[in-house]
């Protein structure tokens, strides 16, 4: 794998754990997901 390709990766990674953390539970809830599913989804883009 390229080192572009693992830093725009990680970046989306990043960004994603930042946005999806600053919800709300009740925000999160809404969206079917909690706390403990968010590194979860967020490493799915590091892949």
């Amino acid at each position: 794998m390229n080192p572009l390709r693992i830093a725009k990766n990680w970046i989306s990674y990043r960004r994603t754990l930042n946005e999806l953390g600053n919800l709300s539970n009740q925000a999160l809830s809404d969206i079917g997901i909690t706390r403990y599913d968010i590194r979860n989804i967020a490493s799915r883009s590091f892949r």
